[in-house]
């Protein structure tokens, strides 16, 4: 007892060392609760600043002068969370590493899964690999000497690491202090994602311990006697000796989060779901809670697959600092940021305009308030001067685009306030996603808003979603501090698995699950955690599964006990109103009371419009809401919603630039809903379909950007079924279709449109479409139903044997498309390429491609430099063929969308607008516009690449890329699989092609090794970069992959390719990249060329050799030119560019690579 009072009479800290402030919670003695916020660099003044927070806490009681190295006997524990790693690996300033993996795979991290994480950016652009240099090892086995075992499974590294173990013991002989095993840095399968974790292990764990080792020389006899815990990703703290990198990233939001749900998810408001809205200068973080913290077991950040439990935070690219453009008709916010410095416009660094300086001059913000930490002298105070004068300037150039269009004029002030509303509509598509995207009611959470920014924009957020409550913690400013203070010591126990869950394997499980329990409450036990419990996150659906891996996460409580409330107000006397400002709210500025949070006392009342000073934040209440101040001195706003009386269906740019988020979220979130009710593979877990809406017309409204061969082409399939059926459609119809001659792309992709209905309207007010890959469409075959095969008993229809009908019940009305700003976007394209007419023949932008058979597609680009329109003419174009690389219209609109967009640069609408602009003509009965009855399934995956590779080639964009999707199949009557691989991408006018990557019109993820071979009778001998197979040039083109796959039983093996004749072209002098090819090596060393399409069947023991295409090079390389690969420099100013993570971004990637 004695000994647990002096442990309570001693210090407790919790330090969340950010990247520009460190912010301190800390527990005296006494009892008393303290806050610090110092600056994490300030080198005049201190080494390291959580060590100096410690020093001044501790000088507080002190008698005589505290300095360093402190005495630990006065603190009971210190809870740190840090951004160490996570800057680390953003700017790529972690430790020199080497990898070491299988023979044969020394590009397996370099290729990754093989997709590109921007869909239309044609320099395809990934930081490099964390590691400096590969060394391969051959395995004790050979295994080739696997091929006899057809009924065996290759077992992965995670079941038996012998191989790894001995290499590190080799390691550490050799001298490596720090050796990162994977199966020991995460024991899940699948080798890309292990073996990226435990790359970024070895990365950035010697980064933490030189940080650990500089913290505890602050102290007398370092740490030993000390108890330190550190916050890892998944929100849980850990001991500073069992800290390591890959689990760290996160540390610093993590705190936030767990901040949060501590303050906000309580009884006095009623335990309602909460989302976290942290928004600060770069980015904005967004994560919910609902009684329990929300896991990933899985993300990708700045390119590095981290699999390791993390918290489900989702950073968006919209922060105080996001820059504002006007590009095309449309508000534009980000996601470039202005960063720390320059900063904002207001910062006096000649910086540009950002959302601070648009709060700035509605008077949101109070330079008075603000610290003065700016000019040459840094003691400044903001420079609303420059931000006025430098929103005139873009004021001038809106209105006039404004008048050229005959639209209303805005003042400097709409502009303002318009790119504050679009980017709150930017921040609120990833909270619809994280709720309405499940299935849960938006109405039914609370906003809690912390960061520097959020408090200027957490009203008008909770009103374009509909909540009812804003909650703003008295500790917002330093929330993560307190997050850690509050939060649960965590160790986690993982093992393989591999096991289905049936009868017979249940008592195994059951007694795995035991024993790693006890682990767990073992370790915490060490730690002197009394307390603990088991989380289990997963649910068994009525179906056979697999469990790939068992987790136990046990926790021990343990966090500060803190007196939150404070004193209520002994008379009626209302708060003190420091002043009054006029600030802008909608169309006009309302005089607005200012006070200061820490003069108001619980049950005080303010009606909006009013500003709240908090020492680290300011906030905004807006008119139509009401600030409260519950008992423990917390803001909670009420938001009243009022409906837009407004029948206008005329759209403002402000509106228009609005909707282009709000459409989009729309389509996204009915991608969600398909995916959820799904039950197909290709549905619900490749992701394979696209969502969009459409106008009353039929006319592409929003398209989600998820399949690259889907961009458009729903448009011509709504449009026929409105002419084929006129006025035949009824609410609650749905429409399915499939047919390439009716808009759809090939009969295994499958289009279900819904009209939507007006109670007013008796035709339809919009369509909602959905268009997915189902394998097993088409045909007739005894196994479908005659119920299924109804549509096969019509002319021109073909049967079934499954049908995706789900769709996605929209909760918003649609006023009006925006096709206008595609359009205008387009125009301005098409006015950059009128210029350079003159060089072209006949005012004529021409290029022509052949295909493998010979076939050649022609295309003549005349574009009209005074209506700036452009025809797309394609007279020339062999006839259709008789196999089945031919290609639906639709295809052929899919590819002149895709290379629109991606010589823009800059996202558009991706609706009809697009294409009002230019004119297409296909030659009938050719191979871009084929007869009803030819087969078009090769046109999909092979053709539209080529007409990529022509349209880019017309516009002199960019050399070519592989010009294939490289369509590999292989099965029995029992099984198949199906695969697309990587090739080299086209090189440009500014950059090296990438190597090993999917381009244009697909973004196929390829499977991990071990899932390929714990799935399927096959092994992976060999994937790797195939070297100098990418064109030279003053850039060279990127280079294809060889890939290599031992068959351990008999097979059927389809490869359906291109570019094995005709080699992809070079520009501007540069060289042709090296054509694909195709070998099968049969088990008693014959090789045998199986040309870029046929079936064969495959023995035991036989090998299938592929080479993919490289890229071709652009400009001619000579002696005299200068060194081409990007500088150190440029390097890091790439990497500074915002990176965005979380389940949302990993979940369009999923889409994007479907």
């Amino acid at each position: 007892m004695k000994e647990q009072q002096q442990k309570q009479q001693r210090l407790q800290v919790a330090i969340d060392r950010g990247g520009t402030f460190t912010d301190v919670v800390a527990r005296k003695p006494d009892g008393k609760i303290v806050t610090m916020k110092l600056l994490s660099e300030y080198k005049e003044k201190y080494d390291d600043a959580p060590t100096e927070a410690i020093r001044r806490l501790l000088q507080q009681d002190a008698k005589e002068q505290v300095a360093f190295p402190l005495d630990p006997s006065t603190i009971e524990w210190i809870r740190m969370g840090t951004t160490v790693a996570t800057n680390a690996l953003l700017e790529r300033k972690g430790e020199r590493i080497a990898l070491v993996v299988t023979k044969g795979f020394c590009d397996l991290l370099y290729i990754g899964n093989q997709s590109r994480p921007k869909l239309f950016d044609l320099t395809v652009t990934i930081p490099d690999a964390l590691y400096e240099s590969v060394v391969e090892v051959r395995p004790v086995k050979n295994r080739e000497d696997l091929r006899p075992s057809p009924t065996s499974l290759y077992t992965s590294i995670v079941s038996f690491p012998d191989h790894e173990k001995r290499v590190g013991q080799i390691a550490n002989e050799m001298g490596f202090t720090n050796v990162s095993l994977s199966h020991e840095v995460i024991s899940m399968q699948r080798y890309v994602p292990r073996a990226h974790t435990a790359c970024s292990d070895a990365y950035l764990t010697p980064c933490l311990k030189r940080y650990i080792d500089t913290f505890s020389s602050a102290f007398q006899n370092k740490l030993e006697h000390l108890n330190v815990l550190f916050m890892q990703s998944d929100g849980g703290l850990t001991p500073v000796d069992k800290f390591s990198g890959s689990r760290a990233i996160l540390s610093g939001p993590a705190g936030g989060v767990v901040g949060y749900s501590a303050t906000s998810y309580t009884a006095e408001t009623d335990y309602q779901a909460v989302i976290g809205f942290d928004m600060g200068g770069t980015s904005t973080d967004v994560s919910r809670y609902a009684g329990s913290l929300e896991h990933v077991l899985e993300s990708t950040i700045a390119s590095v697959i981290i699999q390791a439990p993390q918290l489900d935070i989702n950073t968006v690219a919209a922060g105080g600092g996001s820059i504002l453009s006007f590009r095309s008709g449309l508000f534009r916010v980000g996601p470039e940021s202005a960063g720390a410095t320059p900063g904002p416009c207001c910062y006096r660094k000649g910086g540009p305009l950002t959302i601070t300086d648009a709060n700035l001059i509605l008077n949101r913000l109070i330079p008075e308030y603000f610290p003065k930490l700016f000019g040459k002298n840094a003691d400044e105070q903001l420079d609303i001067e420059a931000a006025s004068n430098n929103f005139d300037q873009l004021t001038i150039s809106i209105n006039e685009f404004l008048k050229s269009n005959n639209k209303p004029l805005l003042t400097k002030e709409k502009v303002a306030l318009g790119f504050i509303h679009v980017a709150n509509e930017s921040m609120s598509r990833p909270i619809r996603a994280l709720t309405e995207g499940k299935g849960l009611d938006l109405r039914e959470h609370a906003l809690a808003c912390f960061g520097g920014a959020g408090g200027q924009h957490c009203c008008q957020i909770a009103k374009v979603l509909g909540m009812k409550t804003v909650f703003v913690s008295r500790f917002a400013g330093v929330l993560s501090a307190l997050g850690l203070a509050l939060a649960d010591v965590v160790h986690e126990v993982q093992e393989p698995c591999g096991k289905s869950i049936n009868n017979e394997n249940w008592s195994f499980l059951t007694e795995r699950f035991q024993k790693l329990s006890e682990q767990g409450i073992n370790e915490l036990t060490k730690q002197g955690n009394p307390r603990y419990k088991e989380q289990f996150g997963f649910t068994l659906p009525d179906r056979p599964i697999i469990v790939d891996d068992i987790r136990i996460r046990a926790l021990a409580k343990s966090a500060m006990e803190i007196n939150r409330k404070i004193d209520s107000r002994s008379d009626n006397s209302s708060p003190k109103e420091e002043k009054k400002v006029s600030c802008y709210f909608d169309d006009e500025f309302v005089d607005t009371p200012v006070f200061l949070i820490e003069n108001l006392l619980a049950n005080d009342q303010i009606m909006g419009p009013a500003i709240i000073i908090d020492p680290s934040c300011t906030i905004v209440v807006e008119p139509d809401c009401q600030a409260f101040v519950t008992e423990c001195g917390d803001i909670r706003i009420t938001v009243d919603h009022k409906k837009d009386t407004s029948e206008s269906t005329e759209l403002d740019l402000i509106k228009l630039s609005i909707f282009s988020h709000r459409f989009m979220s729309i389509a996204e979130q009915m991608g969600r809903v398909l995916q959820l009710t799904a039950i197909s593979t290709n549905i619900k877990e490749r992701l394979d379909f696209s969502c969009a809406i459409f106008g009353p017309d039929g006319g592409l409204v929003a398209n989600a950007p998820h399949i690259p061969v889907h961009l458009g082409a729903m448009q011509e399939a709504v449009q026929f079924q409105m002419r084929a059926l006129e006025n035949n459609l009824n609410d609650g119809d749905v429409i399915l279709t499939n047919h390439p001659a009716a808009g759809g792309s090939h009969l295994p992709d499958f289009t279900v449109i819904t009209p939507v209905f007006h109670a007013e309207n008796g035709t339809p007010v919009f369509f909602v479409a959905s268009r997915g890959h189902h394998a097993d469409i088409g045909g007739l075959t005894p196994e479908l139903t005659d119920c299924l095969n109804e549509p096969g008993k019509l002319p021109n229809c073909s049967g079934t044997r499954t049908l995706m009908h789900n769709i996605a019940d929209l909760k918003a009305q649609i006023a009006a498309n925006f096709k206008d700003n595609a359009e205008t976007a387009v125009r301005d394209l098409l006015k950059t390429v009128a210029k350079k007419l003159p060089e072209a023949v006949d005012n004529c932008l021409k290029a022509k491609d052949f295909m493998d058979d010979g076939s050649e597609i022609q295309l003549c680009v005349k574009i009209d430099p005074d209506k700036l329109t452009a025809k797309f003419d394609f007279t020339g174009t062999s006839e259709q063929v008789l196999y089945n690389w031919n290609t639906p219209r639709a295809i052929t609109y899919s590819a002149i969308i895709y290379c629109l967009r991606a010589m823009i640069g800059h996202d558009i609408p991706l609706n009809q607008g697009c294409m009002k602009p230019v004119e297409v003509v296909l030659p009938k009965g050719s191979l871009l516009d084929p007869s009803e009855d030819a087969a078009v399934v090769g046109g999909n995956v092979l053709t539209s690449q080529r007409l990529v590779d022509v349209i880019l080639h017309a516009f002199h964009c960019c050399a070519a890329s592989q010009g294939c999707m490289n369509n590999i199949t292989w099965g029995d009557e029992k099984a198949s699989y199906y695969e697309t691989v990587a090739g080299g991408a086209g090189a440009g006018p500014k950059w090296h092609g990438r190597s090993g990557v999917h381009t244009h019109m697909t973004n196929t993820r390829i499977t991990d090794p071990e899932i390929l071979e714990k799935r399927y009778p096959v092994v992976l001998l060999k994937f790797c970069l195939r070297k100098n197979s990418g064109g030279n040039g003053a850039y060279n083109g990127g280079d294809g992959v060889e890939r290599q796959i031992l068959f351990r039983k008999k097979l059927t093996l389809s490869v359906l390719t291109e570019r094995r004749s005709h080699r992809p072209y070079g520009l501007n002098g540069g060289e042709s990249g090296q054509c694909g090819k195709n070998t099968l090596k049969r088990a008693d060393g014959r090789l045998i060329n199986m040309g870029g399409k046929s079936s064969v069947p495959v023995e035991p023991g036989d090998c299938f050799i592929l080479l993919t295409p490289g890229g071709g090079g652009f400009g001619t390389k000579t002696t005299d030119d200068q060194n081409t690969t990007p500088s150190d420099d440029e390097k890091k100013a790439e990497l500074k560019n915002f990176f965005e993570k979380g389940s949302l971004f990993d979940y369009r990637m999923t889409q994007e690579g479907a």
